[in-house]
């Protein structure tokens, strides 16, 4: 395994990139330390994959240099950086057994028959292969043929590292579950860094100890999922993590608090909040958990109107418009909901702010 990490690595398709337009992937650096389990985490064409294949060497980064331990592997093949990937649709020998196709990537580095039957039935173990081992391959479902994929790249004990672009994403949704837990328990049996590209906020944030998530090429923020929710520094971070997303309010400076509209809202830290002098583009964020809906004034609530809340059995979730903005608030299952008109409540220690597009420290 190894510590890999990125110094001001950017990439581009074009011939000549001029503009930041023009890069696949911006200027960044970045850690994974050995042992870790990532998750990339953003929309389709944020650059996940981009990155992943400029980690693996299928990609020559436009500029910037990549290292594993310390030592440069910015312009060494995929087969001399010593890691295994594992891609979205399943990557299988056909003509060979389950058991073969496992055993191939042992075979090719010359380790003795003893050592290799031993891997294969520890891989197959773990991933409920066992009984299909001295089957064809081509008689496989697409499932389990990615589960073949999935059991070659575990199958090395000495790889770097471990890469993985989606690769749940033709799997039966059960199973999908299943094998989401099998590589979190695989990743606690044995410690291999683990990088698991999705587009999945849930796959994210129940595999991964640390998720990078990345916007039009760019990564917007890295933390554990605690962090990412509680406090994102990006809008994109608090619209893309949640469901629903975190409500964003435009607002402006008053007094020791902000005004939407034409309601004020204090902002804690005993009403008193460093804002910057003039400050435009200003918004108010937080999570529809964090609301609280009241019936009747209550003091620190405003009026709200409840247009409609829908019951997703163990929650529901009200529409509710504060002046000319509509927001999310999300309730316990059975909460009493008022009628149409109603008060919300922002707590003001789960209150952020935004200028632009960027948390105000």
């Amino acid at each position: 395994m190894a510590r890999i990490t990125l110094h001001r690595v950017a990439h581009s398709y074009r011939a000549n990139p001029g503009e930041p337009s023009d890069f696949a992937l911006h200027p960044m650096d970045q850690s994974w330390e050995d042992g870790g389990a990532y998750a990339l985490l953003g929309p389709s064409g944020c650059g996940k994959t981009t990155l992943l294949n400029v980690i693996s060497g299928l990609v020559t980064p436009t500029q910037g240099r990549i290292a594993f331990d310390g030592r440069d592997v910015t312009a060494l093949p995929t087969r001399e950086r010593n890691i295994a990937q594992v891609f979205q649709f399943p990557v299988v020998y056909d003509t060979m057994t389950v058991a073969d196709n496992l055993a191939f990537p042992l075979r090719n580095r010359g380790i003795d028959a003893g050592t290799i039957r031993a891997r294969v039935a520890e891989v197959a173990e773990m991933l409920d292969l066992t009984a299909d081992l001295h089957r064809p391959a081509h008689r496989l479902d697409a499932d389990a043929k990615q589960k073949i994929s999935l059991g070659r790249g575990l199958v090395r004990s000495d790889v770097s590292a471990i890469l993985l672009d989606e690769p749940l994403t033709v799997i039966d949704p059960h199973l999908k579950w299943l094998l989401r837990r099998k590589l979190k328990e695989i990743h606690e049996r044995f410690r291999r860094t683990l990088i698991y590209v999705t587009h999945d906020q849930n796959e994210a944030l129940t595999f991964a100890q640390q998720i990078v998530v990345m916007y039009e090429g760019e990564v917007l923020q890295v933390g554990t999922p605690r962090e990412l929710f509680e406090n994102p520094k990006h809008l994109f971070v608090g619209y893309f993590i949640g469901s629903p997303g975190m409500n964003f309010l435009p607002c402006r400076p008053e007094g020791d608090g902000v005004a939407v509209g034409d309601v004020r809202i204090g902002i804690g830290n005993g009403g008193v909040r460093r804002l910057p002098e003039g400050a435009q583009d200003l918004k108010l964020g937080i999570r529809p958990e964090f609301l609280e809906l009241v019936d009747g004034p209550t003091p620190g609530a405003v009026p709200a109107a409840v247009r409609a809340v829908e019951d997703l059995g163990n929650f529901q979730i009200a529409d509710v418009v504060l002046g000319t903005h509509a927001l999310k608030v999300k309730l316990p299952e059975g909460f009493p909901v008022p009628g149409s008109r109603a008060h919300l409540r922002f707590p003001p220690d789960r209150i952020k702010l935004y200028l632009g597009n960027r948390l105000l420290a």
